[in-house]
């Protein structure tokens, strides 16, 4: 899957591991809504090439694109992880179990820094890539705790308790360094980081029986409500709403934060118009990423489909229907 495509010049990104790894979540999550296989059959399909060709068993690295395997995120492969397991549910198939357990197992011996988790590594080397505080991504910080989710799925898969443990350590860290995440530098920035504290927020919902993970959750709410609700009408991102009406309705359903509904509702209105429609099939149907200044940014973006397609279901349910747990995508 390639990670972008820009509507502008009919021009796709380079293929990304990341992007792949969440579009066989949300494959597998649309088989399940519709019952139409052909959504597993792909989501099979780019399982199989992760595994098979973009993975480096020599190595035991996930590079991020597979043009120029040069670079490899801790984020990336956490989020690649769970599409493979996604995959393994769906089929128990062990070979995609296997390549999860194996990426596991390295994001914990390659990317463990003094401070956590090295953001970047360089290939073949896994030399720590020189961090960059201008932008999050390049930086340690709670928003990796959505990729350490990927540790506690591993063990609820395999029951080893290192997996367990290594999601553990990761809350802790995470929940020390949240504060300091928000706002950005600016109100653009803002709205970037906005984006990565809501994985934070989504990382921590295994961890709810912890009384400082259910608050840090229902203060996160509030904050990211408010100040994406200041920002919005110069720069606001689909992700972003679709990342906030998910996480509010899964923790009403944990009892962390109760539902506002009133909100959740203009949010879910709000995601909806950043649906395309296009003559263009690579378009149509597809989620611009943003919208500056009134103005769409010429980006059709997958996992904000991806996220959307959760969120809007999930708020679509009967309250009874809503079950408890985690993003799937």
């Amino acid at each position: 899957m390639a990670r972008y495509y820009r509507a502008d010049t009919q021009q796709n990104r380079a293929i990304s591991t990341e992007i792949t790894g969440y579009t066989i979540s949300a494959l597998v999550y649309l088989q399940r809504l519709t019952g139409d296989g052909r959504y597993l059959d792909r989501a099979l399909a780019a399982a199989r090439f992760l595994a098979r060709e973009a993975w480096q068993t020599d190595l035991c690295a996930m590079p991020f694109e597979t043009g120029t395997p040069e670079l490899a995120y801790f984020f990336d492969c956490g989020i690649i992880v769970r599409g493979l397991l996604a995959a393994w549910r769906a089929v128990a198939s062990e070979e995609f179990l296997d390549c999860a357990a194996a990426l596991g197992r390295c994001m914990a011996v390659d990317f463990r820094a003094a401070d956590g988790w090295h953001p970047v590594l360089t290939l073949p080397s896994k030399t720590p890539l020189a961090r960059d505080s201008a932008g999050w991504s390049r930086m340690p910080g709670c928003y990796q705790l959505k990729s350490a989710m990927a540790w506690w799925d591993l063990y609820c898969a395999t029951g080893e308790a290192s997996f367990r443990e290594l999601y553990q350590g990761s809350v802790v860290a995470a929940l020390d360094g949240a504060s300091a995440f928000l706002p950005g530098a600016g109100r653009v920035q803002t709205m970037d980081r906005l984006h990565a504290y809501l994985y934070f927020l989504e990382g921590m919902l295994p961890a709810l029986g912890d009384p400082r993970c259910a608050q840090a959750l229902a203060s996160g709410i509030r904050q990211v409500s408010r100040l994406l609700h200041d920002i919005e009408t110069e720069f606001a991102r689909a992700d972003v709403y679709a990342q906030l009406l998910r996480i509010r309705i899964l923790a009403d359903v944990a009892g962390a934060e109760a539902l506002d509904s009133e909100a959740a509702a203009s949010e879910a209105r709000a995601l909806t118009e950043f649906q395309a429609e296009s003559a263009d099939p690579r378009v149509d149907g597809g989620y611009w990423f943003g919208r500056k200044n009134g103005v769409w940014l010429p980006h059709v973006n997958p996992v904000s489909a991806a996220f959307a397609t959760e969120a809007l279901d999930l708020w679509e349910r009967p309250a009874g229907a809503k079950e408890p747990g985690r993003p799937l995508i």
